[in-house]
């Protein structure tokens, strides 16, 4: 009488490597004609239970990687061609004698404030699709405000950066050069 799909788990000190071999040869002494395949570890077996969350996972990384990417590039570019459009009222604000700093505050806010927009309709919508995500978090609540939280504080933090470089290059326009423009 043969038992088809036999598995054997054996608990050990050593590292489990060194024992696939001496198992094997033990089994093989009790039944000669007992097939042997497949020798794993737990951890090798554990780590195989989740490696379709873990590929989703990196996929999601990736995705939202690129998409971050993307959001701080367009963002640098809309930026940098309204401030391109208006290099002669930035001219002209310096000219009459508005402080570099002031200028910079003004173009970074306006720069900002769609983005903090997008980013409260993405909370918006985030929350609300929550339920269908709860599938593929593990040890996290799909409404955790920290993630919330730190998640909305990054890409602000990008666009951010992405309203500050091109803000900063305007500071620096020569009022003579931006008032002889156009």
């Amino acid at each position: 009488n043969r038992l088809v799909g036999t598995t054997w788990a054996v608990r050990t000190k050593l590292p489990p490597e060194q024992l696939a071999e001496p198992v094997r040869q033990a089994i093989l002494a009790i039944d000669s004609q007992q097939p042997i395949s497949n020798v794993r570890t737990m951890e090798q077996m554990m780590a195989s239970t989740v490696d379709r969350q873990r590929f989703t996972l990196v996929l999601m990384i990736i995705f939202a990687s690129l998409g971050t990417l993307l959001a701080a590039v367009g963002i640098y570019g809309v930026i940098s061609y309204i401030i391109a459009q208006r290099t002669h009222e930035v001219g002209i604000r310096i000219a009459l004698g508005a402080r570099r700093s002031d200028v910079l505050k003004m173009i970074i806010r306006q720069g900002l404030a769609p983005a903090m927009v997008g980013i409260a309709i993405g909370v918006a919508g985030a929350l609300g699709l929550a339920r269908f995500l709860s599938s593929m978090l593990f040890g996290v609540k799909p409404t955790d405000p920290l993630t919330f939280i730190s998640v909305s504080l990054i890409l602000a933090s990008v666009a951010l950066l992405a309203c500050y470089i091109p803000a900063r290059r305007a500071t620096k326009v020569d009022p003579m050069v931006a008032l002889r423009y156009e």
